[in-house]
């Protein structure tokens, strides 16, 4: 598969829902959000942008150990967001919207968007096979000394 610099993150079932925002404290979550926004200039760190910011979590997926570990929160776009979260967005009625943002960011083809996708689909539909997931978030300790009870 191509590599492209805006991708789809499909994250497995059994982790959704497991966010930061919803496991820290607002002023914790201030912290981190803020710290990417600045990180990144006050502009998406996919397509560059100057744009109103959303903080993303970047997950590393370990199948074989079933370890969902965090590796950064990143600054991005609405758009882009949209696209990393695509069955989201797609069941927002926003598909159409975030397959277009995804062609111009990569400058490909509609083929290539659904050639993309299908092979992230791929990898999701695998991931769920995966049972026991465990979520390592020592990223948040080591950067900012946040440690969860």
């Amino acid at each position: 598969m191509k590599e492209y610099r805006l991708n789809f993150e499909m994250v497995p079932e059994e982790c959704w829902y497991s966010n930061l925002r919803s496991v820290l404290k607002p002023s914790d979550w201030d912290k981190v959000r803020r710290d990417a926004y600045a990180r990144a200039g006050g502009r998406c760190t996919i397509c560059g942008r100057a744009a109103r910011l959303e903080a993303h979590e970047k997950w590393i997926y370990d199948d074989e150990r079933a370890l969902q570990t965090l590796e950064d929160v990143v600054a991005l776009c609405h758009s882009c967001h949209e696209v990393k979260h695509i069955s989201r967005t797609q069941l927002m009625g926003r598909g159409m919207e975030a397959m277009e943002w995804f062609m111009k960011v990569n400058r490909c083809s509609q083929m290539d968007f659904h050639a993309a996708l299908s092979c992230a689909n791929e990898e999701y539909l695998r991931r769920n096979k995966v049972e026991g997931w465990v979520t390592d978030i020592r990223w948040l300790q080591d950067k900012f000394g946040i440690v969860l009870k």
